[in-house]
Formats: C-alpha cells, structure tokens, sequence
C-alpha cells in the first residue's frame, strides 16, 4: 500500500482521508469478508426477509448526494415493489467517503433494533443537507441518534467505539480492493454491479433476473 493520511475524530478514531475511501494503513479484511465479498453475514442488517430470492446490496455513504437521492426517490419503489412482497431484501454496508460519514455510520451500529437502524439511515440521508452542512454537523448528528434512541452519552461511546470503526473500514477495504467499488451509491444485485443512482427500471431488471423471473 502507498502512505496515505490518516485524519484523527475525538478519542482517536482512525478515518477516511479526503473526498474518496482511498488506501487504508492497518486496516485488514477477515478471513470470511475475503472468501466471499458478496456472501451475507448473519450480523449483517437486513431489510425484508432474510431468505428472500433476490439480495442487493448497497454500499453507500451517508454524506453522498447522489445516495441520498437514491434512497429517497429509488429506494422506497424497489421496497414497495420487492421488499414488501418477499421477494428482495437489502443489505446496506456502510462505505463512508469521509469522517462525518464514518461518525453516522458507527453511531447506526450502535442501534439494536433493525427497523429503528434502517428508520434513522432514511433520516439522515431525507435530511442529509440539513445537519451534514451545519455549523456543527455532529451535534446534528447526536440530535438524530437521540431520536433513534441513543442518548447523547451513549453516542459519543459509540462514534469513538475503535472496534466498530475498524469493522467498517474493513468493509471498505474489501468492497474497495476485491468488488473494485470506488464510488458511491454501488450497488450489486446478484453478482450484478450497478454504479449510480440509476433508476429503478435498472433495479426492477436486475432484480427479476436474480429472482429467475427475467
């Protein structure tokens, strides 16, 4: 790996760099991430039913404009159309492009529930502009987790949790070193790479060629 700066978050943090993932110093996949990039881990959240015939995948970041216009105008059809019908679920892994994402994106782990996970996602990409360009962008994002049900403290501990820091990063390792995602919103259905916000028509396709109805 070439050198590559390391910014610093509070207590520590180890974080992305700039305005893409880029290389990452001490980071290292698990074994399991690296047999299989595309495989779902049981920790893994996951919208609508587990066994569903068709996955896709979403590696986004939660400071990403064009991920937050695809969770708000692509996402909730592909939910309606196959999520709720049993015949997708979804898999979102976090791919944070920089610190602030990287602090959502632990502060959404910390969350236990899987619909109050996926509900607080909705918000901070429905109000992405709102608390990611304020005067203090994590004091927004504290605002949010508490509604989430993290209290203040509580969040804190999380956003400064090394483990899950490290955890994510090793997502983007793989994602980033073995699936060849370099940007945000990538998306797989099936081994299908899709990259951008594109419409759902795009998903609909691939969906119903993972499902065997194409």
């Amino acid at each position: 790996m070439n050198r590559r700066q390391i910014l610093q978050l509070g207590g520590g943090l180890t974080v992305l760099a700039g305005a893409s993932a880029g290389s990452l110093i001490g980071i290292r996949p698990t074994r399991a991430q690296e047999a299989d990039p595309l495989a779902i881990a049981d920790h893994e959240r996951v919208l609508g039913e587990r066994d569903a015939p068709a996955t896709l995948i979403d590696y986004s970041s939660l400071t990403c404009p064009h991920c937050a216009r695809f969770h708000m105008q692509t996402l909730p059809q592909i939910k309606k159309e196959w999520v709720d019908s049993g015949r997708a679920r979804v898999v979102y892994r976090h791919f944070p492009l920089d610190r602030l994402a990287l602090a959502g994106a632990m502060a959404a782990e910390c969350i236990e529930r899987d619909r109050a996970y996926f509900a607080f996602l909705d918000t901070l990409f429905a109000e992405q502009a709102a608390w990611s360009r304020a005067q203090d962008p994590l004091g927004e994002l504290r605002k949010r987790a508490q509604l989430a049900g993290l209290s203040p403290a509580r969040f804190d501990e999380c956003i400064q949790d090394q483990a899950v820091g490290d955890r994510i990063l090793q997502g983007v390792v793989v994602a980033r070193d073995q699936l060849q995602v370099s940007s945000t919103p990538t998306l797989f259905v099936g081994e299908q790479k899709i990259a951008g916000a594109m419409d759902y028509e795009v998903f609909d396709a691939a969906l119903r060629e993972a499902a065997g109805q194409a």
